[in-house]
């Protein structure tokens, strides 16, 4: 078994762990940093590009502040979203805020800030107008229903999906926000999750430029920008090839030229990825506390699926390494598992590993994108530290782990002594 690589070694953690108690979730600087770099030479052939990071992946200021400072925008779906992107300086067409069932005063918020707005139905158009106001630039979720099967797709059929307007309502709703005053607009689709083949962004980008020179020719409009959303993966598994972002731009640059070609349009190509950003630049690092032995052999950690949901959500593939062992014998065949009362709190299932012993430190690769941002409070489980591993070495504290005085903060009718003494 191949081990992934990690940006630290055994020594070096144990003197992380001696500041910051285990469980917490650890971020790469270095390895961020490269990622929204790479992204971005990718698609540099484009005037105008931009990338608008999913905060929903990795909601901690620290993270967007680094994606900031390299030029990156803010993709938010909430309040408490645009709250995070107004608190590090991002506003305007900084935001790109796609959401979906929106309740008035998130469009109102939006608005204020004057973030791009990316509608996802058309009865949101005269929802927007008495909430908020219809401004002169705008953007609209397409759903192209049918079948959009390329790679290894988690989304399934886009019809399924609770997403986006039909062709016929762009080309309606296109011409309501016309009438309306827009001036700019752009259209956007988000069509696949965790795809590794090099082939959907151009294969996306080919059926959004399609529409939008339609739109362009049927409504008269400006295209402004296309948005190709997220979708692009990592390789979770050490086997797994990851995603050529160099070829993915060749390629969509290739049918950008294809379709606007002879034509007056030139649009500005923005993305929203969030896996590809921070995921593979977080692990969860987990100290093991028991190891039983019954009809299976189960590993038990101070971490559970409230500090990591995925592989108990749906049986997502995480990585794990045992500090220290990584050129060891994968001998051994283990459960690891959480202490929730849930038979599927389990990080692995069946996963060969070197002997784990109590005490060893286990690392969960890939946990920057969904890891934390996931977390939740059942069982009255509390939430992780978040800590960044700087670019010079040096550890940063950027969420502190909860406390029980946190989790009973909600509770201001109970008067519990005990918490007087919870530090």
């Amino acid at each position: 078994m191949t081990d992934k690589k990690l940006p630290f070694n055994k020594a070096q953690m144990e003197k992380i762990i001696e500041k910051f108690p285990t469980p917490f979730h650890i971020y790469d600087e270095k390895d961020i940093r490269h990622r929204a770099r790479a992204l971005r030479q990718a698609f540099s052939w484009n005037e105008g590009y931009k990338e608008y990071y999913a905060v929903k992946a990795c909601p901690n200021p620290i993270i967007m502040s680094i994606l900031r400072d390299e030029g990156c925008g803010m993709d938010c779906s909430s309040y408490a979203e645009l709250m995070l992107c107004e608190a590090i300086g991002v506003v305007g067409d900084g935001i790109m805020f796609s959401s979906n069932d929106t309740p008035a005063k998130d469009f109102e918020y939006a608005r204020r800030l004057n973030a791009t707005i990316n509608l996802d139905d058309i009865t949101h158009i005269e929802f927007l107008k008495e909430h908020g106001g219809i401004p002169e630039t705008i953007s609209c979720r397409f759903n192209p229903g049918g079948e959009f099967r390329i790679g290894t797709a988690i989304m399934g059929n886009p019809a399924d999906a609770k997403y986006g307007f039909t062709r016929e309502q762009l080309t309606e709703g296109f011409k309501q926000l016309k009438a309306l005053g827009v001036k700019h607009f752009g259209l956007h689709s988000f069509l696949s999750s965790c795809n590794t083949d090099n082939m959907y962004y151009p294969t996306l980008a080919k059926l959004l430029f399609t529409v939008a020179k339609e739109l362009h020719e049927e409504v008269g409009v400006e295209i402004a920008f296309v948005n190709l959303s997220g979708g692009i993966g990592i390789p979770y598994k050490p086997e797994d090839t990851a995603t050529d972002i160099a070829f993915v731009g060749e390629k969509v640059h290739e049918v950008y030229d294809e379709v606007f070609g002879g034509t007056d349009m030139h649009p500005k190509i923005f993305t929203e990825l969030g896996r590809y950003m921070t995921g593979p630049a977080g692990y969860l690092v987990t100290t093991v506390i028991h190891h039983k032995d019954t009809h299976k052999h189960f590993i038990g950690t101070d971490a559970c699926a409230a500090n990591l949901l995925r592989p108990a959500m749906y049986g997502a593939y995480h990585h794990v390494t045992v500090l220290g062992k990584e050129n060891a014998p994968h001998d051994h065949v283990y459960d690891i598992t959480g202490s929730l009362c849930e038979s599927n709190d389990r990080f692995a299932i069946d996963r060969p590993l070197p002997e784990i012993n109590e005490g060893d430190i286990l690392v969960i690769h890939d946990t920057g994108a969904h890891g934390f941002s996931m977390g939740y409070n059942y069982n009255g489980k509390l939430k992780s530290a978040e800590v960044l591993l700087k670019e010079d070495g040096s550890t940063q504290l950027i969420r502190r782990a909860e406390t029980n005085k946190d989790y009973f903060a909600t509770f201001d009718f109970l008067d519990m002594p005990r918490l007087k003494e919870e530090r």
